[in-house]
């Protein structure tokens, strides 16, 4: 029997990593997360962000990585759940690239078949302002400033992770703990 999938999709700040630690405590049997931390650690330096390129064409030596690498991420996901493991990964999927390049729409259907939930995580900006002043600076987030309270890329981000917004379920984390978002999720499954 192949094991359940959580695609929590959402931006950086929003919630995710922590949504992900209360499932793999909280539901029964093994939840491996497969998401974009782990991914960025498994991704050599000097292809870094890999995964996590911002909106905005940021890096376009880098875009042609992405398809393969979001590829290789969905088919890892797809056999730990034909192996019958349970899969919760955080990602923050878009398609503003310097060019669209469809990656959503490929995962989905590496996918195909399996039981599969897709989350959005979602949190008002000023929030995730707040959340990203508090983070370490070693992490690299974009922090606001008195001339620019809310910066490009993270308004980027807010507005390209929830396109087109098709999901399964919606939780706002902003309103909801971690615990509380889990739950909701295993109401679905």
């Amino acid at each position: 029997m192949a094991g359940q999938v959580i695609i929590l999709n959402g931006a950086p700040r929003s919630g995710k990593t922590s949504v992900a630690k209360a499932i793999q405590e909280r539901f029964d049997g093994v939840w491996i997360n497969l998401g974009v931390d782990v991914y960025e650690q498994a991704t050599p330096a000097r292809y870094r962000p890999g995964i996590g390129l911002r909106p905005g064409g940021e890096r376009p030596d880098l875009e042609a990585l992405v398809p393969g690498l979001y590829a290789a991420l969905y088919e890892s996901i797809a056999a730990h759940s034909r192996l019958g493991l349970n899969v919760v990964a955080d990602v923050g999927h878009h398609d503003a690239y310097s060019k669209p390049l469809q990656i959503l729409a490929d995962c989905a259907r590496r996918l195909a078949g399996l039981p599969v939930l897709f989350v959005g995580v979602r949190c008002p900006i000023e929030i995730i302002m707040e959340r990203r002043a508090a983070s370490a600076a070693d992490k690299g987030y974009v922090t606001g400033s008195a001339d620019d309270p809310v910066p490009l890329p993270v308004r980027l981000w807010q507005e390209e992770v929830h396109r087109p917004g098709v999901y399964d379920l919606e939780v706002d984390t902003s309103l909801l703990s971690p615990i509380q978002c889990a739950d909701a999720i295993r109401v679905l499954y």
